[in-house]
């Protein structure tokens, strides 16, 4: 009867340091993505504040790139999403695929007036 219970207490019990996740290394992955993203939002205001000399289309462009990246990082990253299984990336690739319909969409019908429309 005493075997059973020494056999009890001898479970072993697992320290702070057997922790599967390092918590100092997570961090400091952290805080780097914060700077990468501190240093992404200011890119963007620098690319708006550049000469007249570049087309608004161009900045726009390099903007929405900038901010795809930056979307990429904090999705991947601090959302986990670059480490899950091939149904998030399935259900992502929808999402994307019918975001990109809407913006056609919403360019094709930018000049569909009903007849009589005025200009102003």
């Amino acid at each position: 009867m005493s075997d059973s219970h020494e056999a009890k207490a001898a479970a072993p019990v697992q320290s702070h340091d057997d922790h599967p996740v390092d918590l100092n290394n997570y961090i400091r992955r952290c805080v780097y993505i914060f700077i990468a993203i501190i240093c992404a939002v200011s890119l963007m205001i620098w690319i708006s504040y550049l000469p007249a000399h570049y087309s608004w289309a161009l900045k726009s462009a390099l903007i929405l790139l900038v901010a795809a990246c930056n979307a990429f990082v904090v999705a991947g990253f601090l959302m986990h999403l670059i480490s899950e299984k091939k149904m998030i990336y399935t259900v992502l690739g929808f999402t994307v695929i019918f975001v990109l319909g809407l913006f056609w969409l919403t360019w094709y019908a930018m000049n569909d007036f009903p007849a009589g429309t005025t200009m102003h």
